[in-house]
């Protein structure tokens, strides 16, 4: 007699033996394969950096009417050890990109407190997020200077309800930031946001690059969340929730819906990948469900297993290399 399958069996993602070692076979021979790539490519780039700058130099040092007479190869020269994959003092990038990379705030985020007029380059107020900046300038976030982050950090926190998922609060209230603040001399900052009642994983980081990615809505990144309601989930609200919903900005579906519990029908399991504001809490309050408790158990392929409430830990060097390389949909 065949076993009942339970329809949340998808978050615990159970496979066989057999299954779970080919899929991590696989997985890693598919990043080993995107690493050896990417650091090939930054390799060209860096010896056609190199090549152009000595020739550049050869071309300085050349008196006028001096005809060169080195071995064509005699100035090809192995990587310097200083090079470095940090944006050089010289490169111009946009100034909302530049707060990122300083650990100020995700690039979005960083856009607003432009716009605000909180910052200052070289000693005038900037309000365009556009406004391209290099190392080299003196930026200013409320008369305090920044510089680019040189130790990218990253940090999973299992974020505790009463907490909001700000760098700081002119009210007062306790962020997400006062749970880790010996975690690092570095700043850091929440990767997208969790509401003050809403817990679960959370990623903290000052990687720019890597928060505008698992931000940005063409990515369509996956999260999962445990949902308590205040009644039974009826089956055509169950089916409704499925088809989409209408809420004030628009039509709402989600990806994955299920009952966490066969006996317990206010307990739903809810996989989607919007990042639109409160998307969970509202989808099943247009059908007249309180939300009594919203954990998020994943995020991007994070989870909370073996942190507590209130804890954090560092990612693994595995788990940093999957989400740089993470595909679409993940």
């Amino acid at each position: 007699m065949k076993n009942k399958t339970s329809p949340f069996d998808k978050f615990g993602n159970k496979k066989s033996n057999a299954a779970i070692k080919e899929q991590f076979r696989q997985e890693k021979k598919q990043l080993k394969k995107d690493r050896e790539e990417y650091f090939e490519r930054k390799k060209s780039e860096a010896r056609k950096r190199i090549g152009i700058g000595e020739r550049n130099s050869e071309i300085r040092k050349q008196k006028p009417g001096q005809e060169r007479t080195q071995h064509p190869t005699s100035n090809i020269q192995p990587p310097t050890s200083n090079l470095k994959p940090q944006t050089s003092n010289n490169q111009l990038m946009p100034l909302n990109k530049f707060l990122a990379h300083c650990g100020v705030a995700a690039r979005r985020e960083a856009a607003e407190i432009v716009k605000a007029g909180t910052v200052k380059v070289n000693g005038h107020v900037v309000t365009e997020p556009g406004h391209k900046v290099s190392a080299k300038d003196d930026v200013r976030v409320n008369g305090k200077k920044i510089f680019l982050a040189k130790n990218l950090v990253y940090i999973l926190l299992n974020k505790p309800k009463d907490y909001i998922t700000t760098t700081d609060d002119p009210q007062g209230r306790k962020t997400v930031l006062d749970i880790i603040k010996k975690a690092t001399p570095e700043r850091i900052y929440p990767v997208g946001r969790l509401d003050r009642n809403t817990s679960g994983v959370l990623l903290l980081t000052n990687d720019g690059e890597l928060s505008q990615k698992l931000t940005h809505p063409s990515n369509e990144i996956r999260k999962v969340y445990h949902v308590t309601l205040n009644k039974h989930l009826e089956k055509k609200d169950f089916d409704q929730i499925l088809k989409g919903v209408i809420l004030e900005d628009g039509a709402a579906g989600v990806d994955v819906l299920a009952y966490a519990d066969s006996k317990d029908k206010t307990q739903i399991g809810v996989e989607i990948h919007s990042g639109r504001n409160r998307i969970v809490r509202r989808i099943f309050e247009t059908l007249g469900y309180e939300v009594r408790n919203l954990d998020r158990v994943m995020f991007a392929g994070l989870t909370k297993k073996n942190v507590t409430r209130g804890k954090w830990r560092f990612l693994t060097e595995k788990e940093v290399r999957d989400l740089k390389y993470f595909r679409k949909g993940k």
